[in-house]
């Protein structure tokens, strides 16, 4: 019998008991409660291994002189928490946040020196940014793409580091030009500028 059919001896009432033997498969041929419980506590377990990048990076209120100085660098904004988190905030208006989150996940990454730790962050990253079936795949050439799966046999804490620095150098490109016309860098500008004038 193929896992699609089912026997009369395995029909249950409906209820809210889980369904039939079929469901105890991997696969996704069963639309049924108990794999959408499986799914999301796999998909919960995952999250809480990958999100050890904050939602928002802990960091002081920046000054009117630290927000007027990301426009004079893109560097200075990268090197700043407030500035990662005011300008990840724009990215994800543009739907790239993979970008920074990518970013972000190299340079937490480059601090490890646990071979084991380095193995499993590097084999997540690769997972959540790098694999062509990520919904937060980043955009690499050939050429990178190669060099992270050659390394990837033997992952280091510099196994992303051509893929970190094409990034870097799209955001710089693409989309930091266009925060530095945002709305959401003006309102900030404005507020510090203001509650600066204030004080």
């Amino acid at each position: 019998m193929s896992r699609h059919e089912t026997s009369p001896t395995t029909v249950q009432p409906a209820s809210n008991h889980r369904p039939n033997a079929c469901c105890f498969c991997w696969c996704c041929c069963c639309s049924c409660s108990w794999n959408e419980d499986r799914e999301r506590a796999w998909r919960a377990s995952r999250e809480t291994k990958l999100e050890n990048i904050p939602n928002c990076e802990a960091c002081a209120k920046p000054t009117p002189e630290e927000v007027q100085g990301w426009a004079q660098s893109f560097d200075k904004l990268m090197k700043s928490p407030a500035g990662r988190n005011v300008f990840r905030e724009f990215l994800r208006t543009e739907y790239s946040e993979e970008n920074m989150l990518f970013w972000l996940a190299c340079e937490e990454l480059k601090t490890e020196c646990n071979k084991h730790t380095i193995d499993e962050k590097a084999r997540m990253i690769y997972e959540d940014y790098i694999s062509i079936l990520s919904p937060k795949e980043v955009s690499l050439d050939s050429r990178v793409r190669e060099v992270i799966n050659r390394k990837m046999q033997e992952p280091s804490s510099h196994t992303f580091d051509d893929a970190q620095l094409q990034i870097y150098t799209l955001m710089h490109r693409d989309s930091y030009p266009r925060f530095l016309n945002s709305a959401i860098y003006k309102s900030l500008l404005q507020t510090v500028s203001h509650s600066s004038s204030e004080s």
